[in-house]
C-alpha cells in the first residue's frame, strides 16, 4: 500500500502547507508547470520519492531534469503522468491510443488548473487532474489530491483545498 499526494501547477510557488498535507505519502507526484527547480527540492525533502513532468512554462533546470511524460507503475497499478493531456471525451490527439495500448489505469495530468477526478470506463482508468496549487491562473481555488494504491486498487482519495485564489 503507497500513500500518494498529488499536485500540479505550482508556478514557482512554494506552500509549508504541501509539506504538512504529503508528510504521510510515500510518493509525490509533480503534474507539470513547475517552475523554480526549488519547489522540486522541497517536494523531495518530505516524500522519499517525487516523480514529476515538465509542462508548458518549464524551462531551464526544471525542462533538463523532467521529462514530458513519465510511465510507470506503483502496486500493481500502471499510471501515466504527463501535463496536458485532456481527459474522457477529450483527450490530446494520440493519447487514448496510448492510454489503451499501455494498459494504464491512472492518468494524471495538469495544465487547464481544472480539478478533475472523472472515471474513463471505457479504458478502464481513472483520470486525475490535482488542479493548481500555485498562485498564477484563473482558477478560484488552489487543490492537492491524496490517494492510495493498493494491490491494483486506487481508493481513499482526498481533494485537499489550500484556499482561495490570491487576486492577481
Amino acid at each position: 500500500m503507497k500513500r500518494i499526494g498529488i499536485l500540479s501547477d505550482t508556478h514557482s510557488c512554494w506552500d509549508e502547507r504541501f509539506a504538512r498535507h504529503f508528510a504521510d505519502c510515500d510518493e509525490i507526484w509533480h503534474a507539470g508547470d513547475i517552475g523554480d527547480i526549488s519547489v522540486l527540492e522541497k517536494l523531495r525533502g518530505v516524500a522519499p520519492v517525487v516523480r514529476a513532468v515538465c509542462g508548458n512554462v518549464d524551462h531551464g533546470q526544471v525542462r533538463r531534469e523532467c521529462a514530458e511524460v513519465l510511465e510507470f507503475e506503483v502496486e500493481k497499478v500502471r499510471v501515466w503522468l504527463t501535463h496536458i493531456a485532456g481527459y474522457p471525451g477529450k483527450y490530446s490527439p494520440g493519447v487514448k491510443k496510448i492510454l489503451k495500448e499501455h494498459n494504464i489505469r491512472l492518468m494524471v495530468d495538469g495544465h487547464s488548473h481544472i480539478l478533475k477526478v472523472i472515471p474513463d470506463h471505457e479504458l478502464g482508468l481513472l483520470h486525475v487532474n490535482p488542479g493548481a496549487a500555485g498562485h498564477q491562473g484563473w482558477q478560484r481555488v488552489r487543490t492537492l489530491i491524496k490517494l492510495t494504491l493498493d494491490n491494483g486498487k486506487i481508493c481513499d482519495l482526498d481533494v485537499i483545498t489550500l484556499g482561495k485564489q490570491i487576486e492577481q
